[in-house]
C-alpha cells in the first residue's frame, strides 16, 4: 500500500502542470462549498443570537388565545383560567430542562409611562418577583436591585432599562427620580441591562418587526404592587431559564403543559411558550434554502473536476501501458494494478481537496470582510469535504483502473 502511495506522489511530481490543472476543478468546487457553508452557518448563528440574545436561554410562557397573546387590558379572562401564584414555581423548577424560573405580570404600556411631560409611546411594564432579573440574565448597571422589603412593604419602586432611561431622562441620572405609571408615582431605584451586551442586527423591515418586541423599553415593579397600577387577579406569566439553548423548546413546552394542567376545563385560551428557538430555525431554513441551492451549483464543478481526473487517468493508463504489461507478465494481479491507479486518483483529488479547503477558508474570510456577513468555520465540514474529494477520486478513477487491470500483458508489452 505504501508503495502505491509513493508511486502516486511520484506521478504527480513528474507531471506537475498536468496534475495542477486536473486538480483545478476539485479545488474550485471544494473552495466554493467551504465558503458557502461557512456563510450559511455564520448566518444561522447570527439569526439565533438575534432572536435569543446573549445566551440567557430564557423562555416566556404566557396566556394565548389561539395564536395570539391574550391582552388582559382589552379582554376578559375566561372563568376556567386559574389564578396562579408563586407557589407554581416549586413544580416548574422540578422540570429537568429548567434551571430557574420566575413569575411575572406583563402589560404593554402605550402612554402609560411618564416623567414630567415626557411619555413613552411604546414600552412594557412588568410586575416581577425577586428571581426575574437572574432568570433573564439581567444585571444592575446603576442604583440597586429590588429588596425583600420592597415586596413585603408594597413599596412603589421601579427598575428601568436603558431605552426608558434615554427616552425619559435624556442622559440625566434616573436614580431617585419619580416616574408616573397610570397616575401612580414610582421611584426609580435602579437601571438594569443584559449581563452580556447584545444588539440585534436589523437590516430590513422584516428584521425590525421580528426583533422590535425585544428592543422596547421595560419598567419593572414589584409584583406585590401590581394591583395598585393595574388589576387584581390577573393571570400570571412565567419565564424559565433552560439548561441550554437547544433545550429551550422542550423547557417551554413542558412548563406550558404544567400550567395548562391546572385548568378545570379547556378552551381556546391556553398557556403557550414563546418558542424563539423554533422561530430561529424557521428563519434559518428560509435563508438556508437558497444557499443550499448554491452548494448544489458549486458541486457541479466537482463533477467537472472528477471527469477531468478520469480523463487524465485514462491518459496515464495509455502512457504506462508497457509498464502495466511488464507488471502483469511478472505476476501482478488485476486487483493490485487497479488499486494502484485508484490510489493515484484518490491522492490527486485529496490534495485538490486540501488546497480547496484552504482556498475556501480564505474566500470565506474575504466575503465576510467585504459584505459584513458573519462566518462560522466547521471542522466537521472540512473533514467531510476532504474525505469526499478522496471518494470522488476513487469513483472517477474506477474506469481507468479497471481498464488498466484488464490489459492483455502480451499486447501491452508489444507496445514498448
Amino acid at each position: 500500500m505504501l508503495e502505491n502511495f509513493r508511486e502516486a506522489f511520484d506521478g504527480i511530481r513528474s507531471h506537475k502542470l498536468r496534475s495542477a490543472l486536473t486538480m483545478l476543478g476539485i479545488i474550485i468546487g471544494i473552495a466554493s462549498i467551504i465558503a458557502i457553508s461557512s456563510t450559511i452557518l455564520g448566518t444561522n448563528e447570527q439569526i439565533k443570537e438575534n432572536l435569543i440574545g446573549a445566551g440567557n436561554n430564557a423562555v416566556e410562557i404566557r396566556l394565548y388565545q389561539g395564536d395570539y397573546p391574550f391582552e388582559t387590558a382589552y379582554q376578559t379572562v375566561p372563568d376556567y383560567v386559574p389564578i396562579l401564584d408563586e407557589s407554581i414555581l416549586e413544580e416548574v423548577n422540578g422540570i429537568a430542562e429548567i434551571e430557574a424560573a420566575s413569575v411575572f405580570f406583563r402589560r404593554d404600556a402605550y402612554n402609560v409611562i411618564w416623567y414630567g411631560g415626557i411619555g413613552m409611546n411604546q414600552g412594557t411594564v412588568y410586575g416581577v418577583d425577586q428571581n426575574y432579573l437572574s432568570v433573564y440574565g439581567y444585571v444592575i448597571r446603576g442604583g440597586r436591585d429590588f429588596l425583600p422589603a420592597d415586596f413585603s412593604e408594597f413599596r412603589k419602586v421601579a427598575l428601568i432599562d436603558k431605552n426608558v432611561s434615554e427616552t425619559l431622562f435624556s442622559g440625566e441620572n434616573p436614580i431617585g427620580k419619580t416616574i408616573d405609571l397610570s397616575g401612580e408615582p414610582y421611584t426609580v431605584v435602579g437601571e438594569f441591562t443584559q449581563s452580556k451586551e447584545f444588539e440585534p442586527v436589523i437590516s430590513s423591515i422584516d428584521d425590525y418587526y421580528t426583533y422590535t418586541d425585544n428592543s422596547g423599553g421595560k419598567v419593572l415593579i414589584p409584583m406585590s404592587t401590581w394591583p395598585v397600577v393595574f388589576n387584581y387577579d390577573e393571570p400570571i406569566s412565567l419565564v424559565v431559564r433552560a439548561s441550554g439553548t437547544d433545550a429551550m423548546t422542550t423547557a417551554g413546552r413542558s412548563a406550558s403543559e404544567l400550567l395548562n394542567s391546572k385548568f378545570t376545563t379547556t378552551g381556546d385560551v391556553l398557556y403557550k411558550s414563546e418558542d424563539l428557538l423554533e422561530q430561529a430555525r424557521q428563519l434559518q431554513e428560509l435563508s438556508g434554502s437558497t444557499n443550499r441551492q448554491l452548494i448544489w451549483i458549486a458541486s457541479i464543478s466537482l463533477l467537472v473536476g472528477g471527469i477531468g481526473v478520469m480523463n487524465i487517468m485514462l491518459v496515464s493508463v495509455t502512457e504506462r501501458t508497457p509498464e502495466i504489461g511488464l507488471k502483469k507478465a511478472l505476476g501482478a494481479r488485476k486487483r493490485k494494478i487497479s488499486f494502484q491507479f485508484l490510489t493515484e486518483a484518490g491522492v490527486l483529488t485529496c490534495i485538490g481537496g486540501i488546497l480547496g479547503v484552504l482556498a475556501g477558508i480564505g474566500l470565506a474570510f474575504l466575503v465576510s470582510r467585504l459584505s459584513q456577513v458573519p462566518i462560522f468555520i466547521s471542522w466537521y465540514i472540512i473533514a467531510a469535504t476532504i474525505v469526499f474529494s478522496f471518494v470522488i477520486g476513487l469513483f472517477f478513477g474506477a474506469i481507468p483502473a479497471v481498464k488498466a487491470s484488464n490489459l492483455n500483458p502480451i499486447e501491452a508489452l508489444r507496445r514498448e
